[in-house]
C-alpha cells in the first residue's frame, strides 16, 4: 500500500514552488496595477499579464503541492500588515470611532441594506453608541489575530476570523468605491406627532412627490422619504497615519484594493489551515524575522517606528505565556489573552492622554498657515475627438492644439465631442475649517476690551462720512466705498466730516489671522464645552493669569451656544475670550476635551490633554516668554 505523502512547507520541488509564489504575487501586483486609473492606458496587457501568471502559478503551487508555501508566505504578509494596521488605528481610537459613526449614519452603510432587502426603516445608528466600544475591540483584534497568524496559533479558529475580518472590510471599502451620492433610496423615519417636524411632514408631502405618508395615528407619523446617500470618501482603514505621512489617504478604489489582495492572501491561509502546525523554535525565529521585515517597510512608510518594538515585543510575549504560562495561561489562549492586554494598556494610555504619533495636521511642530496652504490646484486638459469629413477619420485634439481652420472649417471637421482629462490631481489643504469666530451681538463688555479683540477691531475700521440731512436735521454715517453722490444731492445733504470707524456691515470677529500672526498665543480648545472634564480648571486658569501677566494671549475656543458658554463663565468665574468654531476641526486639533495649545507664529509649540497640562509656574517657564 502507498504511504501517504509528507506535506512539507517545499511541496514537490522547493525551487519550483519559490518561483509559483513569487509568480503568483507578481501577478496579483499587475491585477491590481491594471485596475488603477492612472495605468489606464495599460490596463489590457497588464491584466493580460497579470491573468496569465496568476492561472500559472496557481496550476503549478497545485501540481507541485505549494499551498503550505504560499500559505506561509501569506501568513507572513498577513501578520505584519494585521499588527500595523492595528497599531496605527489603536494609536487613535477615538478618531477611528468618527469614522465608523459616519458610517452607522442612517444614509450610509444602512441604505445598502434598505435598498438590497427591501427594509427601508432599518437603521444602524444603535451602534454609533458603541462607536468607540467598537474601534477599541477591532484594533485589538487585529492585532492578537496578527500575531497568532506569525506564530500559528490556533490557526483554524484564527483563519475563519481572518476570513469573517477581510469580508466585512472588503464590504465596507467596496460600498466606500462604488457609491454614488447622487442616486436616492427609499428611507423611512418616525416622529411623535407631539414633534412639530411631524405637522410639517404632513403639509409637505401634500406638494413633494418624493414624501409619502405610510402611517398616521394619534401618538406618531411614519413617512417614506427619498433622500440621497452619505458617502464616506475615506474608509479609514490606516487612521490618519497615510493622510499625515504621505499626504494624502489612499482613495476608494484603492482601498478596495488593498483589501481584495488582503482577503486573497487569507484565502490561501484558510486552504491551508488543515496543513499548517504550530511553529516550531525554528520557524518562529524565520516567522519572527521575516513578519519583522514586513512591520519595518509599513513602519517606514508611516514615519512610525514603534510598531516594530510592539511588533516584536507582543510575538516574544505570546510565545513566552505559550512556554511557561503553567496549566491555564500555557496555551494560545494564553498568549491571545497577553497581548489583548497589551494593546488595551496601549489603548487605555491614548484614549486617557494623546496618540503616541500625532498624524494630525495640528501636531506639535506643525506650522498651521504652511497646513492651510498645501493643497494642490488640479490640471486638466480638455481634449476634442474631432472627425476629418475627407477621410471619415476621427482623431483625439487637445484644445490647445485646435487651431482657428480646425474650428472654422465645418466643411471638413466635425466634432464629435469633447472630454477632461485630469493630468495632475487636485488635493484639499490640509487645515479648511479653522475659522474661530465670536458674534459681535454675543461680546462681553470683558470681550470687547480684550487686547487681541480690541486689535482686530482697529484693524477692521473702515472711512466713514458723516453727513448732514438737512430735511430732517440729523446725522448718518455711511463708508466712504458705500457713497453715491446721485444718490445724496448737495441740495438735501451735506457731508460734515470724515472719520474712521468700525464697518457697520461687519456681524462678527474672526481672529484667524491674528492667531497665526500672534508672537504667542494659548488656546483653550473644548470641542464640547458640557461635556468637558474640567478638573484641571483650576490650573487653567492659573495659566491664564500667568498669560496675562506676561502679555500673552489667552482665548478659548469651542463648540457651544452663548448660553453655555456663559453658564461656563459663571460656574468656574472664568473671564476670557471665547470663539466658536466647528466641532469636527476641534476634534481634528485635539481628542482630549479640554486640552491646551501654544502657537508661535503659526506654529504649534505645544499641545495637552487636560490631564497632563504643567503645572502653571512650569508652563510659564516653558511657553510664556
Amino acid at each position: 500500500m502507498k504511504l501517504k505523502e509528507n506535506y512539507t512547507i517545499a511541496g514537490r520541488s522547493l525551487i519550483f514552488n519559490v518561483v509559483f509564489v513569487l509568480l503568483n504575487l507578481a501577478g496579483m501586483s499587475l491585477l491590481v496595477m491594471g485596475y488603477h486609473p492612472a495605468l489606464e492606458a495599460k490596463s489590457t496587457l497588464l491584466l493580460t499579464l497579470a491573468m496569465m501568471l496568476l492561472m500559472t502559478s496557481i496550476g503549478g503551487l497545485i501540481i507541485f503541492k505549494g499551498k503550505l508555501m504560499m500559505a506561509s508566505v501569506s501568513r507572513v504578509l498577513v501578520g505584519g500588515l494585521f499588527i500595523v494596521s492595528g497599531l496605527v488605528k489603536a494609536n487613535d481610537p477615538l478618531g477611528f470611532s468618527y469614522k465608523l459613526e459616519e458610517y452607522f449614519e442612517d444614509g450610509a452603510l444602512a441604505y445598502r441594506i434598505k435598498e438590497w432587502f427591501g427594509a427601508p426603516g432599518f437603521s444602524m445608528e444603535f451602534f454609533m453608541d458603541w462607536a468607540l466600544f467598537l474601534s477599541v475591540v477591532i484594533c485589538i483584534a487585529e492585532i492578537v489575530l496578527g500575531v497568532l497568524t506569525i506564530i500559528g496559533g490556533k490557526i483554524k479558529l484564527v483563519s475563519y476570523l481572518l476570513l469573517a475580518m477581510m469580508l466585512f472590510f472588503t464590504f465596507l471599502t467596496w460600498h466606500t468605491a462604488t457609491c454614488d451620492g447622487t442616486v436616492k433610496f427609499a428611507d423611512h423615519d418616525t416622529y411623535a406627532m407631539t414633534d412639530p417636524i411631524a405637522k410639517m411632514k404632513i403639509e409637505e408631502a401634500k406638494t413633494n412627490k418624493e414624501l409619502k405618508i405610510i402611517s398616521q395615528t394619534d401618538k406618531e407619523l411614519v413617512v417614506q422619504e427619498m433622500k440621497l446617500p452619505q458617502c464616506v470618501d475615506d474608509c479609514g482603514c490606516f487612521g490618519d497615519a497615510m493622510k499625515g505621512s504621505m499626504g494624502r489617504s489612499l482613495t476608494p478604489s484603492e482601498s478596495l484594493w488593498k483589501d481584495i489582495v488582503l482577503a486573497y492572501l487569507v484565502v490561501w491561509i484558510f486552504l491551508g489551515q488543515w496543513k499548517i502546525k504550530p511553529n516550531t523554535r525554528m520557524q518562529n525565529v524565520v516567522y519572527l524575522g521575516s513578519s519583522t521585515l514586513v512591520i519595518i517597510f509599513f513602519s517606514w512608510v508611516f514615519g512610525w517606528y514603534f510598531p516594530i518594538i510592539f511588533g516584536v515585543i507582543a510575538v516574544l510575549l505570546a510565545l513566552f505565556i505559550k512556554s511557561s504560562g503553567g496549566k491555564y495561561l500555557g496555551n494560545y489562549w494564553g498568549s491571545a489573552l497577553f497581548v489583548a492586554l497589551m494593546c488595551l494598556g496601549m489603548e487605555a494610555y491614548v484614549l486617557n492622554y494623546q496618540p503616541l504619533k500625532d498624524y494630525r495636521p495640528y501636531a506639535v511642530g506643525s506650522d498651521l498657515r504652511e497646513k492651510m496652504n498645501d493643497g494642490i490646484d488640479g490640471v486638466f486638459e480638455y481634449y476634442y475627438f474631432l472627425t476629418d469629413l475627407n477621410s471619415n477619420s476621427t482623431k483625439r485634439v487637445k484644445m490647445s492644439e485646435i487651431t482657428s481652420d480646425m474650428w472654422g472649417d465645418t466643411k471638413r471637421w466635425k466634432t464629435e465631442y469633447d472630454t477632461i482629462e485630469c493630468v495632475v490631481q487636485p488635493k484639499n489643504p490640509s487645515i479648511m475649517d479653522f475659522n474661530p469666530i465670536l458674534g459681535l451681538e454675543d461680546m462681553t463688555d470683558f470681550e470687547k476690551n480684550s487686547p487681541l479683540i480690541k486689535s482686530v477691531l482697529d484693524t477692521s475700521q473702515v472711512m466713514m462720512l458723516k453727513i448732514l440731512d438737512l430735511g430732517y436735521d440729523s446725522e448718518m454715517e455711511i463708508p466712504v466705498e458705500e457713497y453715491d453722490p446721485e444718490s445724496f444731492p448737495a441740495e438735501e445733504y451735506r457731508i460734515l466730516d470724515t472719520l474712521y470707524a468700525m464697518n457697520p456691515n461687519m456681524t462678527e470677529v474672526a481672529i484667524k489671522e491674528t492667531l497665526l500672526d500672534a508672537d504667542e498665543v494659548v488656546i483653550l480648545i473644548s470641542r464640547r464645552l458640557v461635556e468637558a472634564d474640567w478638573s484641571e480648571i483650576e490650573n487653567i486658569k492659573a495659566i491664564a493669569k500667568k498669560a496675562e501677566a506676561k502679555g500673552v494671549p489667552f482665548v478659548m475656543i469651542c463648540n457651544a451656544s452663548r448660553d453655555e458658554i456663559n453658564a461656563f463663565r459663571k460656574k468656574h468665574n472664568f473671564e476670557i475670550p471665547v470663539f466658536v468654531m466647528d466641532e469636527i476641526e476641534l476634534k481634528v486639533i485635539s481628542r482630549s476635551n479640554p486640552a491646551l495649545m501654544i502657537l508661535e507664529k503659526g506654529v504649534v509649540k505645544g499641545k495637552y490633554p487636560y490631564r497632563s497640562i504643567p503645572e502653571a509656574n512650569k508652563f510659564s517657564k516653558t511657553y510664556l516668554k
